[in-house]
């Protein structure tokens, strides 16, 4: 009954769905983080359907509650990234790779040198085109502080350099994390399932963007790709220099990119599990894929 119902509220945003995700994908600096914002924006948004104002436009408040998701997303990474840089050390300093374009070209790649105030204000108004007065409501602020915020940012991309591109903010790539991905796209491609659960921690979670969440243990994951009809194959690639699994499908044109699937590690276990295969919009912002095993 839940999913039914949940399914009919995803339909209801369905235009918005999109648009949500380019915003939360900037606001993040990742194509998938931004989805995983989303996914918990709208599950928020559902929770409190009772309480909205059918009266109001659901643009603007699921915006809002997208936004609040992106702030609190930005906070724990920097405390993250706060608590990992006390105990690290590095020997060297990795290079940042560049996941974007010129200042004139896409002015939404580059917000991430803004800080998150700054950064929504130019998102809203230049990318996205919402008025002061609803880029106020949406951030908790005044008309004013939306303007200051807006000439801070403004000033600070124009003064970057050209050619200066976004960073990503991914560790470097490590080998045991490589060699779980190359154990795991090795034993999905033979439907080794049993082969595969040994390398899944017993706790681990699957969700499947907009139709499953729970414990891998148990769940119909593994099944429904097994009972698919459709010729299918996983490979090992690459999204802003984050390693993943791409799900490519057999048409006439050859083998095609149908989805993403994201892996968490701790240790030698994979931990979580995260399909975005009901999200066609995550596999466009995400191209193009360093795909590795094709």
């Amino acid at each position: 009954m839940f999913e039914t119902r949940y399914l009919a509220f995803l339909e209801t945003v369905r235009d918005l769905r999109p648009k949500l995700h380019r915003y939360c994908a900037r606001m993040t600096g990742s194509s998938l983080d931004g989805e995983d914002v989303v996914q918990d924006a709208l599950f928020q948004a559902y929770r409190k359907l009772d309480t909205f104002d059918d009266n109001r436009p659901v643009g603007p408040w699921l915006f809002r509650i997208a936004h609040n998701q992106c702030i609190d997303f930005l906070r724990r990474r920097e405390v993250r990234r706060r608590a990992e840089a006390e105990v690290a050390v590095p020997d060297v300093v990795q290079a940042a790779e560049a996941t974007g374009q010129g200042v004139g070209r896409a002015i939404e790649h580059l917000v991430l040198a803004l800080p998150p105030k700054e950064r929504a204000c130019v998102l809203l108004k230049d990318v996205f085109d919402y008025s002061l007065e609803e880029i106020a409501e949406l951030v908790d602020s005044t008309v004013g502080g939306v303007k200051a915020a807006l000439n801070r940012g403004r000033t600070k991309l124009a003064a970057l350099p050209v050619g200066t591109a976004a960073t990503s903010e991914r560790a470097p790539a490590n080998p045991d994390t490589a060699r779980l991905l190359s154990l795991y796209v090795e034993r999905f491609n033979r439907r080794d399932w049993d082969g595969l659960r040994e390398l899944i921690s017993a706790d681990a979670r699957v969700v499947v963007a907009d139709r499953y969440a729970g414990g891998v243990a148990g769940a119909p994951y593994f099944g429904h790709y097994e009972a698919s009809t459709v010729p299918w194959r996983v490979a090992a690639a690459e999204v802003a220099g984050e390693p993943v699994i791409v799900v490519l499908h057999l048409r006439e044109t050859g083998w095609v990119s149908d989805a993403i699937v994201r892996i968490g590690l701790s240790g030698d276990r994979i931990v979580s599990i995260r399909d975005y295969t009901h999200t066609p919009w995550v596999l466009a912002s995400a191209r193009p894929l360093g795909v590795t095993d094709q």
